[in-house]
């Protein structure tokens, strides 16, 4: 069982992975956080927390890193500087073009891990495009989930943290404190939206957004005044203890019911 980072390996090495290496894919996004946070956090996040998952899964399945990709689905945030951002049908064809290549190897399962909640949605439609086309198993973890996806945020967000707040911040403070300006954060949540009953974050009903329409001209969603290097600490942990035993799975997982002997 060994971790291998894809990019340090030769073509003949390459070739000697086995079919049930788990190829690990960090997806993040660059796209603005708000004042204080940088505009790579959740690049910063995929990175970190695939990395130690698959540090720590490699105990007992073969895992490559692949390197991350960067700029992703944020078409949410296209409103702001800093923001770099793909389209829905170019991020899919380069999912494709991924995943066609790798499968002309031997490598036969890939997983994205994903921190960014603009991702979901579309990685969910390449999960069965690459096993359709490629033949592929595929997964798709989430370093945390955001709270408009079943995720929960702090009660003093009202489950709307689901942009550079509380946990968010919390994360790069422990990650990256040296990118993280508290002296600019402020509390920027759309109280207002307690008021309907079915639609919301999280709720029955579903609403397209983007981070502008909120009013706030923050850029943010969510609470990151009370955000704390230690919650980050837990909460990177977490993801990646979360992370590593998802990987273990997805090393051995099958669909179908495996023959009795």
């Amino acid at each position: 069982m060994a971790l291998t980072r894809f990019t340090e390996l030769t073509a003949p090495d390459v070739a000697e992975l086995s079919a049930d290496t788990v190829a690990l894919l960090p997806v993040g996004a660059i796209e603005q956080h708000g004042p204080h946070l940088p505009v790579a956090t959740d690049y910063i996040v995929a990175e970190a927390v695939a990395e130690g998952a698959a540090l720590a899964a490699a105990d007992s399945c073969d895992i490559t890193l692949l390197p991350g990709l960067a700029y992703t689905k944020s078409d949410e945030h296209a409103w702001s500087p800093g923001t770099l951002w793909l389209s829905a049908r170019t991020l899919l064809a380069v999912l494709d073009d991924i995943g066609r290549s790798l499968a002309a190897g031997p490598v036969r399962r890939i997983a994205f891990l994903n921190a960014h909640g603009g991702n979901s949605a579309l990685l969910a439609v390449a999960l069965r495009e690459l096993r359709t086309r490629h033949g592929l198993a595929t997964f798709l973890l989430h370093a945390s989930l955001p709270a408009d996806q079943g995720g929960t945020s702090p009660a003093t967000e009202h489950g709307m943290g689901v942009h550079g707040g509380h946990n968010e911040t919390s994360a790069l403070l422990h990650l990256r404190p040296d990118l993280v300006h508290m002296d600019l954060a402020r509390r920027s949540v759309p109280e207002h939206l307690t008021g309907y009953e079915y639609i919301g974050f999280g709720k029955p009903v579903a609403f397209g957004w983007t981070s502008d329409d909120f009013a706030t001209g923050t850029g943010l969603v969510g609470d990151p005044t009370g955000a704390t290097p230690e919650l980050g600490r837990k909460l990177v942990d977490a993801a990646v203890a979360r992370g590593a035993a998802a990987l273990r799975e997805c090393a051995r997982f099958c669909p179908a019911p495996r023959p009795t002997p």
